[in-house]
């Protein structure tokens, strides 16, 4: 049996990588918790911090995963972190964002970051992923119509697999010590455009797909009108999309092979995966 104190808390434990830590922490002999709003293991609310200490108790590493669809929230994370040192956890890897440091003022990605960076009470890993892959799989940029709609211009990213995400998470998970302090940006192998993308896409699922490379203020003032992001969210989206405008995305590196000792996944192997997810929604 798993020595007890041998248990991540793993965040957001529902999400796209908080669900797969998991499952690869069991799979390989440690226990983990899940946690969210619902349907996990344990409840979990940044707005309820009087849940956190019971989340925590008995556990020795935590996935952080900060609040979603927010821009301020520094404050609620290091007051969970300070009941995280108190409880006796030894390490933290947390999910930032890739190009954290270059992050406009009014977000608080690289303020957790730098949180961490200045406790003693545990260790810690910070990943800074590229755009993910699922995003084009699922409600966030979804094909409608046979159209990816997102204000990317010509610019490329590397665009990265939630599963090789989390792989790197595991790992730092598994073995605290040998990636204390260690910073690790998980992209892809290839450097691409949404246009790419698009017709990797249709490729796979045998119908045309297009880039519609709508103008930022129009698809960020739609998202907010629809109720999609709140308004203060409109910094962060106008951040990642003009990231990749100004030509400066993400570029593939060797952190996943280096950290799991295998390659990432490519845009093409997770398209022909995730084929019925276009199909389905070309359905609708």
């Amino acid at each position: 049996m798993t020595d007890s104190r041998q248990t991540t808390l793993v965040l957001g434990g529902t999400g796209r990588t908080g669900s797969l830590v998991a499952r690869k922490l069991i799979e390989r002999g440690l226990d983990a918790r899940t946690a969210s709003r619902h349907g996990s293991d344990v409840p979990f609310d940044w707005d309820d911090p009087t849940a956190h200490a019971r989340a925590l108790d008995g556990v020795d590493r935590v996935y952080l995963v900060t609040p979603v669809m927010r821009v301020k929230y520094a404050g609620p994370v290091s007051d969970f972190l300070d009941l995280a040192a108190g409880a006796g956890v030894r390490h933290v890897t947390y999910l930032s964002a890739y190009g954290s440091d270059q992050a406009p003022p009014e977000v608080d990605i690289r303020a957790v970051e730098l949180d961490l960076a200045g406790r003693g009470a545990f260790t810690h890993s910070i990943l800074r992923p590229a755009w993910v892959m699922q995003n084009f799989s699922d409600d966030h940029v979804p094909v409608v119509e046979g159209a990816i709609t997102v204000p990317t211009g010509d610019g490329a990213e590397a665009f990265v697999d939630a599963g090789d995400i989390a792989a790197v998470a595991v790992e730092t998970l598994v073995d605290p010590d040998a990636h204390a302090g260690a910073e690790y940006a998980p992209t892809g192998p290839q450097a691409l455009t949404v246009g790419e993308v698009a017709d990797i896409i249709a490729e796979v699922i045998g119908g045309p797909v297009t880039h519609n490379d709508i103008d930022p203020d129009v698809w960020i003032g739609g998202a907010i009108a629809a109720g999609v992001v709140p308004a203060d969210y409109a910094v962060m989206l106008r951040w990642l999309t003009g990231t990749i405008i100004s030509g400066n995305g993400s570029r593939p590196n060797d952190d996943i092979e280096k950290v799991t000792g295998s390659p990432p996944v490519t845009f093409q192997d997770f398209a022909r995966r995730n084929a019925t997810a276009w199909t389905l929604q070309a359905s609708k």
